[in-house]
This record gives structure tokens, C-alpha cells and sequence, in this order.
């Protein structure tokens, strides 16, 4: 409880202070994005909640889908192919085996739009450092796990 209290408070006051203190200080709203991150996925992991597979979102951004694929599974994750060219057929399995939710976003919208129709208790969602920060932010109480979209190439 205290770890949730804690949480709302960086979620709404301090990520926004951070962010005003960093570029004062010459540190990029990346990496006060990435410490955030971190913050509070720390605090999650401290609430012990147990929940059934199905109060589970595990949210993915669309660059995660193989750019030559001529299926647009931000609409309907379940119209993959399966075909083994991009990680997006494996995650289906792992969905299928456990009963989590599993969807692909294209932006925010699509992310909150999907929220509040999956209903969750919880979130895994992967994307950069802005969409992250920004949907714990919007999701708040809802506790988001955020893992950090590798971006090789910018």
C-alpha cells in the first residue's frame, strides 16, 4: 500500500518536476523518462499481487511486427500469419499457453482505447521512454510494467 501511495505521487507530481529540474541541469528527458521508468517498476514489483491470466495486458508497439508484412495487426493481433519472420507469432503462443491479453498499438490512443476495453488489473507494456512515461501517467493507479523498446537504429 505504502509502494502504491508512493507511486501516485512520482506518477503525478515529481516525473513532471524531474523533467523541469533535468533540462535546468542539461539532462535529457530521456534518460529523467528511463529513471522514472525504472522507479516505478520497482515500486510494482513490491505490490504482491497475484492476479488470473486474463486481468493481464501485455501491450506491444507496432515496430515490433515485420515491416514487410503486408497484415496490419494493430487492428487484430490474431491476424497473424504465425509465419516465424517476426517475434509476434512466438508472443501468440506464449498468450495462448498462459490467457493473458496480447495487443499491438500503434500510438497512445490506440494504447488507452485498448485499456479500457480489455479492462486489466495489470500492464506489460514496451515502447520508448515518452509513450511509456506518458501511459503510466495515463493508466495511474492501473500498474504498468514498462519495458524499454530497443531502438537500434534510432
Amino acid at each position: 500500500m505504502f509502494a502504491r501511495r508512493v507511486r501516485g505521487r512520482s506518477v503525478g507530481f515529481f516525473l513532471p518536476v524531474l523533467e523541469l529540474v533535468g533540462r535546468l541541469g542539461g539532462i535529457s528527458p530521456e534518460d529523467v523518462r528511463h529513471s522514472f521508468i525504472k522507479v516505478n517498476n520497482e515500486m510494482i514489483l513490491t505490490e504482491p499481487d497475484r492476479l488470473p491470466p486474463e486481468k493481464i495486458l501485455i501491450l506491444l508497439p507496432h515496430c515490433i511486427q515485420r515491416s514487410a508484412c503486408d497484415l496490419r495487426l494493430s487492428h487484430d493481433v490474431n491476424h497473424c500469419r504465425r509465419c516465424g519472420l517476426c517475434p509476434v507469432g512466438g508472443l501468440l503462443n506464449l498468450r495462448d499457453r498462459y490467457g493473458v491479453h496480447l495487443a499491438v498499438a500503434t500510438g497512445g490512443t490506440i494504447a488507452r482505447r485498448l485499456v479500457v476495453e480489455k479492462r486489466p488489473r495489470f500492464i506489460l507494456a514496451v515502447a520508448c521512454e515518452r509513450d511509456l512515461s506518458s501511459g503510466i501517467q495515463d493508466t495511474y493507479p492501473l500498474p504498468v510494467f514498462g519495458l524499454l523498446n530497443e531502438r537500434p537504429n534510432g
